[in-house]
């Protein structure tokens, strides 16, 4: 063998060495046990979403109701076909309902939950829980009063992998901010509501 050939094989050999513990440093923090050539749910993300939020009000009679939207990011992490990691959200919403002389709205809210599930190729079937956080609104005669209230939320989901990148997903969330006293009403209040919206994410 030629000098020229020994020493095209070894910088071949380099090469081919880098770019293996660059592929282990880049998968090692988001991905455990990954079968080779399956969809991977590892990694963080972000996303966007629209949905319709329907609910009611403590001590009323007012089923506050409306479109919502907002974003979301997480993490996922992966242990062969489960995925497990965290996601929070924020959203604008345009829920609302009113009930003799007082209007009930929830303008806002947002969550920080825990997710895991099971993947199927490119298909992530998951259950969600965590904190809820939002404000309720009353008004009543030009005088409005608002609260935020902190609370929980538990729901569940399914989520498409389109690409490597993006996915595609539908949600349910069951949401219970907690009671504030209102001097407009003179009474205490919460909001219950449910969530279902459709979304997408990419992950990096």
């Amino acid at each position: 063998m030629s000098i020229r050939a020994i020493c095209c094989a070894v910088a071949l050999t380099g090469i081919a060495t880098s770019a293996s513990a660059a592929d282990l440093r880049r998968g090692q923090p988001y991905t455990v046990n990954q079968p080779l050539n399956a969809y991977s749910w590892a990694g963080p993300y972000i996303g966007g979403n629209i949905g319709y939020n329907f609910g009611d009000v403590n001590n009323t009679a007012a089923s506050p109701s409306g479109f919502s939207g907002g974003v979301q990011a997480g993490y996922n992490f992966q242990s062969g076909p489960w995925v497990f990691g965290i996601e929070g959200d924020i959203q604008a919403n345009a829920a609302d309902d009113r009930f003799a002389v007082w209007k009930f709205s929830n303008p806002w809210f947002g969550t920080l939950r825990g997710r895991g599930g099971y993947a199927v190729n490119n298909v992530l079937f998951y259950g969600t829980a965590g904190l809820a956080f939002g404000s309720l609104r009353a008004e009543t005669i030009g005088i409005s009063e608002t609260k935020t209230s902190v609370g929980w939320t538990i729901g569940a989901g399914a989520e498409f992998g389109i690409t490597q990148n993006w996915t595609a997903k539908i949600e349910y969330l069951y949401m219970d901010l907690s009671d504030n006293r209102f001097i407009t009403t003179g009474s205490t209040h919460g909001y219950q509501s449910s969530l279902v919206r459709v979304g997408v994410n990419y992950r990096f």
